[in-house]
């Protein structure tokens, strides 16, 4: 799944090639894609004629402002992310006619295309059909965002705001750090990869974490964080820039899925756990329960 990294570099790719443009047009044969409004066509007629001027983050939302109040989010959820290019639609398929790199596995799951008043598209790719589009009005979009956590990069969150996190918090810090609740963007690979570098078993509660502890966690988690947006992200599994270029995190990643290999810090050999339904690599020495 995209995850702040992942999505903050598409927002990135976005800001640069589509601000300023207006929607003309968009298709789709996956309509349930749509959440709000009520029907595609709804969703169509609304959308024509949008100007778009502002592309922001918020979590794992890509967030499009556009004219008249209205704003387009847009959530990838596991396998989804958006490409900017042209293509064109024959023999019930897309095939690019101005794209980057060619990839099957990119253009073989192409659900939704807007095309803008330049010609240029932005495609939503999603093999799984998780992925979740909404139109509504910007007030209303802002009022949803609110119960989110906050930002872990933004200057604002400093590690005083950090510890109030966790205050009467309960159970296992893998789970409560991924909670959108209490800090937005955070996923799997970035929690078990922010963990490791803190020395901090997935396992442990989070009412046990001390003070020094929890300032290990606050760095490395915007440390992770920032190193997964400076190498465009994770594409171990779908994730792909609007380029259609794979992110570089992959190489980069000191435990997660390196089950069996030696830890880098003390070569004992990487483990994995469940935690919350969700694989947790740890480093059995580095990270004592």
């Amino acid at each position: 799944m995209p995850e702040l990294p992942e999505v903050q570099t598409t927002v990135n790719g976005l800001q640069a090639k589509v601000l300023n443009r207006t929607f003309i047009d968009v298709w789709s044969d996956w309509e349930k894609l749509v959440r709000r409004p009520a029907s595609f066509k709804q969703f169509k007629q609304k959308l024509r004629d949008k100007k778009i001027l502002r592309v922001w983050r918020r979590a794992k939302n890509v967030i499009f402002e556009l004219s008249d109040g209205y704003s387009l989010l847009i959530h990838m959820k596991m396998t989804g992310h958006l490409l900017v290019g042209s293509w064109k639609l024959g023999a019930g398929s897309w095939k690019p006619v101005a794209f980057g790199p060619l990839h099957d596995k990119i253009n073989g799951f192409l659900h939704m295309v807007f095309t803008l008043d330049n010609g240029t598209m932005i495609a939503l790719s999603d093999m799984r059909k998780f992925a979740k589009v909404e139109l509504v009005s910007t007030e209303h979009v802002l009022q949803g965002l609110a119960a989110l956590g906050p930002e872990p990069l933004d200057t604002r969150f400093t590690f005083e705001r950090f510890q109030q996190c966790f205050t009467k918090r309960r159970g296992k810090v893998k789970q409560v750090i991924m909670d959108q609740t209490v800090i937005a963007g955070i996923g799997n690979i970035y929690a078990s990869e922010a963990l490791w570098l803190a020395k901090i078993h997935p396992e442990k509660q989070v009412g046990k974490l001390s003070r020094r502890e929890l300032r290990s966690l606050y760095r490395a988690i915007r440390k992770v964080l920032a190193l997964g947006i400076k190498f465009g992200g994770d594409s171990f599994s779908d994730y792909r820039n609007v380029d259609g270029h794979m992110g570089t995190f992959e190489g980069k990643k000191n435990v997660y899925q390196r089950e069996g290999n030696p830890c880098y810090r003390c070569k004992k050999a990487i483990k994995r756990v469940v935690v919350g339904a969700r694989s947790s690599f740890f480093c059995p020495r580095c990270q004592k329960l």
